[in-house]
């Protein structure tokens, strides 16, 4: 393992001339062809167009469509469909920042639970998390400095804590998700992967064209403290909030847990009833597909839409009330899952603390920099407010750089 790979250096040696489009790819084919960390399907180089990332390497998530290579999504039930003819939206829009989308990453089947071969470089044997486990992974070994996920329930957050590096979720809707083999319509929602925060502004800047900012001030943060925390992490969230009261921020405790704990039990409802509907091809193929999976669909088959409509009112109702806690702070603080990556492989870890805000469809980051005493990654989050990204990000950079205190 070589570590990350920083976006702000690559993209200053290319901006600079020090190297080139071909030059960048060839590392990254390098770096791939050196690992052992199965993060990669498929493979593609399509030259750069001109864009303020000019030329960096992009991993693609295999739920997403990218010409001239098959969208597989991890399960048996795609083996043999042909090449996408059409990038997804979403492709598209990179490509217009100059990014080089150069292969297909590893998914969990349908980006549910059933995990694939991907190792996790910042933990072997550990698991890397899921269902963008091979993005995660190819970021944190040093593949690519930018790859592409997507998040319907812990996705994005999880595999970025477990592999040490740093994501986000974008606001849902920011972004059309055609070309994307979606779960759940109100949930789905774009993600992508680098090594820092700091690159995370960078590369969200150059997709959202909005310019990136300073931080003026420390930022006032609600922490929330869950149930369930390994003591490791636990820990880790005291020795969070304590470097970040000492370099400035106001740390208050959120004031809610019914309101999490309402928007929690509401999500498995609200994908479960959808993902049935989105994947009644697959559902008929049930045999075919993992248990939990099956499962799922099932579920969803079988909820009556009464149910579901009751945590679509949960949701909505949720987010007003939210809306009424955060008011006056930059964003939430917690843990970005309940500990460090389990061993094994073949489970991809518990994705209940970031069910809550995906259920809202808001913004999260999540910082990388905090390590067991086994040196395991243990990952915060950030969650901020809809299509307030760039904000978030300021919060995200200053958070970062004070943790390293």
């Amino acid at each position: 393992m070589t570590g990350p790979w920083s976006l702000r250096a690559l993209v200053a040696d290319l901006t600079a001339g020090r190297t080139t489009p071909e030059a960048a790819v060839a590392e990254a084919r390098s770096r791939i062809a050196a690992a052992s960390f199965d993060a990669w399907v498929s493979s593609a180089y399509v030259p750069a167009s001109t864009g303020p990332l000019g030329g960096v390497p992009l991993g693609v998530k295999d739920i997403i469509d990218l010409a001239g290579l098959p969208t597989r999504c991890g399960s048996v039930l795609r083996a043999d469909v042909p090449p996408a003819t059409v990038d997804a939206s979403i492709v598209r829009e990179w490509r217009r920042a100059g990014a080089v989308p150069i292969g297909k990453t590893v998914t969990t089947e349908f980006a549910f639970f059933a995990p694939g071969p991907t190792d996790n470089p910042a933990a072997p044997g550990h698991t890397p998390g899921g269902s963008s486990s091979g993005s995660a992974a190819a970021v944190a070994a040093g593949h690519v400095p930018l790859a592409l996920g997507s998040q319907t329930a812990g996705s994005v957050t999880r595999p970025a804590a477990f592999c040490g590096v740093a994501s986000l979720v974008m606001s849902r809707g920011r972004f059309p998700v055609d070309g994307v083999t979606g779960l759940s319509p109100s949930l789905d929602s774009h993600g992508m992967f680098t090594a820092t925060v700091s690159d995370l502004a960078l590369a969200w800047s150059a997709l959202s064209g909005e310019p990136e900012a300073a931080a003026s001030s420390a930022p006032r943060l609600l922490v929330w403290s869950p149930t369930g925390m390994s003591p490791a992490m636990e820990t880790a969230l005291g020795t969070a909030v304590s470097r970040l009261r000492a370099a400035g921020a106001v740390v208050d405790e959120f004031p809610d847990s019914a309101l999490v704990a309402a928007l929690t039990a509401a999500h498995p409802v609200v994908m479960a009833y959808e993902a049935a509907r989105e994947r009644a091809v697959e559902l008929a193929s049930a045999d075919r597909l993992s248990v939990p999976l099956a499962q799922l669909l099932r579920t969803g088959a079988e909820m009556p839409r009464a149910e579901y409509e009751a945590a679509l009112d949960v949701v909505a109702s949720g987010a007003s009330r939210l809306a009424e806690v955060v008011g006056g702070y930059d964003a939430v603080l917690a843990p970005a899952a309940l500990g460090s990556a389990p061993p094994g492989l073949t489970a991809t870890g518990d994705p209940v603390l970031s069910r809550p805000w995906q259920a809202l469809g808001l913004p999260v980051i999540a910082v990388p920099g905090l390590r067991d005493k086994a040196g395991l990654p243990l990952g915060l989050q950030l969650v901020g407010r809809s299509w307030e990204e760039t904000a978030l990000l300021v919060t995200g950079r200053w958070t970062e750089t004070a943790l390293k205190r």
